[in-house]
């Protein structure tokens, strides 16, 4: 149960034949793909830290887990990111400037584009992991071809919403795919101290579904093994659970400070000089002669025009107002959040005010 899947090994040489599973254009795009969002991580931090944006929860280090699973869907699939998985969803296609918004405090940054059903970040502990299969059993009913993908870290295991999903999921045998990026710890907490199971993936079988644990800084490895949970939830064959061991190279978030409960800086170095997920795949595109240096510093140059650009529209969006709490919650409003909106836009009487 503790081996790994694993295609593309750390060294940037593949453990099993591809040929005819991945094309050269997926390999390049893969690899776009996680440089842009790793600038923009890097950005958001830097605009966090300038006041420019609130907290921020960042990913750095978890790539090809989330480019590899977001590149598995088709646009009429389900997504349901947490707080941490704004790459999957720019993969998808929500936009960068909408992502910004969201870190900045407006209501709009959780707008899915048309024609997209990528869900709000959910900030709860694994609640999304209910709603996910809860679509995906409306899929199912109305013999719909979508799946529905649940993100969620390790700390998430340990709420009973994981549990409850997975056994409605393997009751109803919905077209449900529960993606695990296993960091290690539960904010401060390591997995060994919040879970008595050696891995998650295990626990699969106690909803009679299937478990698959991976490398999740193996980008190749992700999407495969994305394409064959996606395969079988469309062929009626119900959920998948994967565990996609990973590390994040930064902080919970930015109001957190991991070294007062690891040793963040030797951790990050190890996993970023020894299993980095984007110098893997950028060592095995240069031997196969598909990257060079002069195509690396286009891309950058472009992603960063692209980062800009976003920025750019996020900061000219008008300021929020208490007001907006109102907004995109009822499809009509009820009686009593018109109600609500009214008494808000009252003036507020001196007694009312505190001293």
């Amino acid at each position: 149960m503790s081996s790994l899947y694993q295609v593309l090994t750390p060294a940037g040489e593949l453990a099993e034949a591809i040929d005819g599973r991945l094309d050269e254009s997926m390999m390049i795009n893969m690899y776009e793909q996680m440089v842009r969002v790793r600038l923009f991580d890097r950005k958001s931090i830097h605009l966090q830290r300038q006041g420019r944006m609130g907290t921020y929860a960042p990913f750095e280090g978890q790539e090809a887990s989330q480019v590899g699973s977001a590149l598995a869907l088709k646009p009429g699939d389900w997504l349901f990111p947490t707080y941490r998985d704004h790459a999957a969803a720019i993969v998808h296609g929500q936009s960068m400037a909408r992502v910004f918004l969201y870190w900045m405090g407006h209501m709009e940054g959780s707008i899915s584009p048309k024609g997209l059903n990528i869900m709000p970040p959910c900030v709860p502990i694994a609640t999304q992991m209910v709603h996910a299969v809860g679509t995906a059993w409306a899929s199912k009913l109305q013999n719909e071809q979508h799946v529905s993908l649940a993100y969620f870290g390790d700390g998430a295991t340990s709420e009973g919403d994981f549990h409850e999903a997975l056994n409605f999921a393997g009751v109803f045998q919905t077209p449900t795919i529960f993606f695990c990026q296993n960091n290690g710890y539960a904010i401060s907490v390591p997995f060994s101290q919040q879970s008595a199971s050696k891995t998650i993936a295990q626990r699969a079988a106690a909803y009679d579904i299937p478990g698959v644990r991976i490398d999740g800084n193996d980008v190749f490895a992700v999407w495969l093994t994305m394409q064959e949970a996606v395969e079988r939830a469309l062929n009626g064959q119900g959920p998948t659970l994967i565990e996609a061991v990973t590390f994040r190279y930064g902080a919970h978030t930015t109001a957190d400070d991991p070294k007062k409960y690891r040793d963040q800086e030797k951790l990050a170095e190890e996993w970023r000089s020894e299993r980095d997920p984007i110098q893997r795949l950028r060592t095995f595109l240069v031997r196969r002669g598909l990257w060079n240096d002069a195509k690396e510093a286009e891309l950058i140059a472009r992603a960063n025009e692209q980062i800009d650009a976003a920025l750019a529209e996020a900061e000219s969006y008008p300021k929020s107002r208490p007001e907006d709490m109102f907004k995109h919650v009822y499809a009509e409003p009820t009686w009593m959040a018109v109600e609500q909106e009214g008494e808000l836009a009252k003036p507020a009487k001196k007694e009312d005010i505190p001293a």
